[in-house]
């Protein structure tokens, strides 16, 4: 039986723009019940939120900034004193933040280093924590966390060394606490981990397809997420390539593996002609 979204509360960060309005507006279209939107960009929001409420469901917005635990700690108070929400059904931590184009040694500590694991890392985490046991006390329903990494967490690249690190980190905390709920029996509880490759969203302008791994439109990677997010998939790839290069980086001697991710694949060349989303 398909998960049923219907008359569910739904929670996504980076909401705003990109996949985070499309996950909102697949959210309203499948009929869940109360959707709570988290963003930095207010007016972006806003907009958002206008599109989604047009659909006919309870909307409520939070503008947050991801980065700051108190910030994190402030909004999740605040959505939990709403009304009809004893529990979120499903939780879509999306936000996150690129930098790259640069070597580690010429990056800024706070700037880049500091940002970029607050929010791509620590923030999933922090959020997670802050409704999760909430889900695991109501055994109504099923629930779905949808984590969303990359395909840079299964593999290194140059030039983006410190966002390979924040989804490395993404996906070995993702997939553990997966496998946490499972042992400890929280069996109506399933999360999916999402490892995308380069997406048109504008937070990846000028970044390189590679071989048969083209940038992906953000309509194709929500779909593949969402299909993996309803069904409890542990791991969705998008596409099937991200998941060769993990693989063959594994049985490959190290270096005929940078051989042919520099030569073949093209991923070691892939962020030299990055610029990124130019309000980033």
């Amino acid at each position: 039986m398909s998960y049923d979204l219907q008359g569910k509360n739904v929670l996504i960060t980076g909401a705003a723009m990109g996949m985070g309005r499309i996950y909102a507006l697949r959210s309203a279209e499948e009929k869940a019940s109360n959707i709570i939107l988290w963003d930095i960009n207010q007016e972006a929001l806003e907009k958002t939120a206008d599109e989604v409420r047009a659909k006919g469901v309870n909307v409520y917005t939070n503008v947050v900034d991801l980065g700051q635990l108190e910030e994190i700690e402030r909004a999740a108070k605040k959505t939990k004193a709403l009304p009809d929400i004893s529990s979120l059904d499903i939780l879509i931590n999306n936000a996150g933040v690129v930098s790259g184009n640069n070597y580690f040694w010429d990056l800024d500590n706070r700037k880049d280093v500091y940002f970029t694991m607050s929010i791509n890392a620590l923030a999933p985490m922090y959020v997670t924590n802050l409704f999760i046991n909430d889900m695991i006390a109501d055994t109504r329903t099923e629930k779905r966390i949808l984590n969303v990494a990359s395909a840079a967490g299964l593999v290194s690249n140059p030039n983006m060394s410190v966002y390979a690190a924040s989804k490395w980190s993404c996906l070995g905390w993702s997939d553990s606490l997966r496998l946490e709920l499972k042992k400890s029996g929280n069996n109506h509880m399933k999360v999916t981990t999402f490892c995308p490759t380069y997406i048109s969203t504008g937070m990846f302008d000028g970044a390189k397809g590679m071989l048969f791994t083209p940038v992906i439109t953000p309509e194709t990677a929500v779909d593949a997420a969402w299909k993996g997010m309803k069904k409890g998939t542990p791991i969705v790839y998008k596409p099937f390539t991200g998941r060769l290069s993990g693989i063959l980086k594994g049985i490959l001697p190290i270096g005929l593996w940078d051989w042919v991710a520099e030569n073949i694949i093209g991923i070691y060349s892939s962020m030299e002609d990055f610029k990124g989303r130019s309000n980033s």
